[in-house]
């Protein structure tokens, strides 16, 4: 069995489609149905229902499938530590962050670590967070920037840190239409709030995919109430930018409040919620000299930062 068929298989698994693996892997069509075939006769079983549109996995072929992937990440694993041991640090990083809670956390990290290490080239992947930990589990990036829980047990995780969770409303012109029950002038008094005095208030969340609107619907079960969803956006800064216009509100971690304007105005809740940061890789993975230096200069400026 050589190694190419196995990743041939691969591709074709996850792109569910010969033509379309052919064109990732830059092979022509036939050749890769060809080599496909040699694969399963010398395994002596039918590993893809070939359909008009797509390719689907037999019984036979998900169980090779799993073995494969663990074949090849051993594979990768094996020649990344190899070579490390030989050649020192990689010159590669991979990490992989939501867009807004990267641009807060990893800017004075990376200046850190690249001045400290020159040839390391950093390369990013945003996406949402449901994506991410899907790119941490296969291996696609070296470390990830998520937050908990996790859903994924194969993953470990190293702290980054704790911040509270604040609830954004309008400013005051607007926050007494929005919730005749709690107006601005009350609230600004109050050392906290309940979430739930706002149940009938509308709300702005993330869509979906993206971790944090299943942080803020867990908060509103927790409440006693499912909120009613005026808005979705893919941005914590769209979403801020609508609640201080009076358009709803919505809860935002502690890094993301605003000092300009516009800006909400954000209360402090009575459970106090909070929200733990992490870096995800694969725990049944080596992970490279180059993201442990990392992480170790993590450490090292978020020490400086708080003391």
């Amino acid at each position: 069995m050589e190694m190419r068929w196995i990743e041939y298989a691969l591709e074709v698994y996850r792109k569910r489609s010969f033509t379309r693996a052919a064109v990732q892997l830059s092979v022509a069509q036939p050749s890769l149905s060809q080599q496909v075939a040699k694969l399963e006769r010398e395994l002596g079983v039918t590993l893809f229902e070939r359909g008009h549109s797509a390719a689907t996995p037999t019984e036979a072929g998900w169980r090779f499938i799993e073995y494969a992937e663990n074949i090849l990440r051993l594979r990768d694993d094996l020649a990344r530590e190899m070579q490390e041991r030989g050649q020192g640090m990689g010159k590669d990083l991979v990490i992989g962050a939501p867009a807004i809670t990267g641009g807060h956390v990893l800017p004075p990290v990376l200046q850190a670590f690249t001045s400290r290490f020159h040839d390391v080239r950093v390369r990013f992947v945003e996406e949402t967070t449901e994506a991410l930990e899907e790119l941490a589990v296969s291996g696609a990036t070296d470390l990830t920037l998520l937050s908990l829980p996790l859903r994924d047990e194969r993953l470990a995780v190293r702290r980054v840190y704790t911040e509270s969770l604040y609830l954004a409303v309008p400013e005051a012109s607007s926050s007494c239409a929005l919730h005749a029950d709690a107006c601005s002038e009350q609230v600004s008094t109050m050392k906290s709030i309940a979430l739930s005095d706002y149940a009938s208030s509308p709300f702005i969340l993330l869509k979906h995919g993206y971790g944090f609107r299943e942080t803020v619907l867990s908060l509103c079960a927790e409440a006693g109430f499912q909120p009613y969803v005026a808005y979705e956006t893919s941005s914590i800064e769209t979403a801020q930018s609508l609640v201080a216009c009076g358009l709803g509100v919505t809860i935002v971690p502690a890094m993301v409040r605003r000092i300009g304007t516009p800006r909400p105005r954000y209360l402090m809740l009575d459970t106090q919620p909070t929200r733990t940061l992490v870096f995800a890789f694969r725990n049944d993975r080596y992970l490279s000299l180059t993201a442990e230096a990392f992480l170790d200069v993590f450490a090292e400026v978020s020490q400086s930062l708080e003391t």
